[in-house]
């Protein structure tokens, strides 16, 4: 099913075509889908290859940032993170780049392949102080590097309250919407981020995270990647449980205000993915609802 308006459809037939055009040596290889976020829809090709194919033009940018900085990051960072191997070229059968990586072997995040979920809290911990502690390699915070997680909450409270309000109407006879607006509400009054710009991941929910034993090995999708304040990194931290929480923000030790900061884009950001996803994305949508639940549990 078509997530956004303007999603261009994608199927075996277009990567064969692709492949047999570009990278012909690969067009044999076997072919298996291997899921869809919001963002790309994805194949597995072959053993050892994965093909990236952006849903509309806008996330194609997204694969070009990947292409351009994971080789130059890649060495500052603790756990292995997506290799680029070819950065596939507008065509007939498709008309967006697209992108093959190298496999990464692991296991999503989820209850059964994890089971010390403070290890894996501190686990990612030291991935995030890794990643903000990187030389910016000459990276600002402008163009395709200025994702709105590494700014300011306030410019995005109008479609963040449009949101909780959407959220009110769906969902609010199971959930507390009201405290999730308090919540909002008293972050808009924090005093803003400061101190240097460092690289964010973006989006470290659960399914970009890999583990093998229950350990963190990998961390994929770096199409949010950003050079800006780290605050919304922390956000997707709701999305697991309360001892993953407690380990990483102890191992980092984040104070008070950036805690509730991050804790407001957690809040808005699954606000957002409940109403523009409600009809068309139902595993996506309770992904967001989980977060709220963790988000008010900790809030009580």
């Amino acid at each position: 099913m078509a997530l956004h308006q303007d999603e261009i459809p994608v199927g075996e037939q277009v990567v064969r075509a692709l492949l047999t055009d570009q990278r012909p040596e690969w067009a044999a290889l076997p072919l298996t889908p291997a899921g869809a976020g919001t963002d790309n829809t994805m194949y597995r090709l072959g053993a050892d290859l994965l093909v990236r194919l952006p849903r509309t033009a806008e996330k194609a940018g997204a694969l070009r940032k990947e292409q351009l900085w994971l080789p130059r990051l890649a060495p500052l960072l603790p756990y292995r993170v997506p290799e680029p191997v070819y950065a596939g070229v507008p065509a007939d059968a498709f008309p967006l780049p697209w992108s093959v990586q190298r496999w990464i072997p692991g296991d999503e995040v989820r209850p059964g392949t994890v089971e010390d979920w403070a290890a894996l809290g501190a686990d990612l911990a030291v991935f995030v102080r890794r990643l903000h502690a990187a030389d910016l390699l000459g990276a600002t915070r402008a163009g395709p590097l200025s994702g709105y997680r590494g700014g300011s909450l306030h410019p995005c409270d109008t479609w963040i309250s449009a949101a909780l309000d959407d959220c009110r109407n769906r969902i609010g006879d199971q959930t507390d919407v009201d405290t999730l607006v308090r919540l909002w509400r008293d972050a808009l009054t924090l005093p803003e981020p400061a101190g240097p710009h460092v690289w964010l991941h973006g989006d470290l929910k659960p399914t970009n995270l890999l583990v093998r034993d229950g350990r963190l090995r990998a961390v994929i999708d770096f199409g949010g990647l950003t050079v800006g304040h780290p605050d919304a990194e922390h956000a997707p931290i709701w999305d697991l449980p309360r001892p993953a929480r407690l380990a990483y923000r102890e191992a980092l030790g984040v104070d008070d205000v950036t805690w509730a900061r991050a804790r407001a884009w957690a809040l808005g950001v699954a606000a957002s993915g409940v109403s523009y996803y409600w009809d068309t994305f139902p595993a996506f949508v309770a992904e967001c609802r989980n977060r709220l639940r963790e988000i008010l549990a900790d809030a009580g």
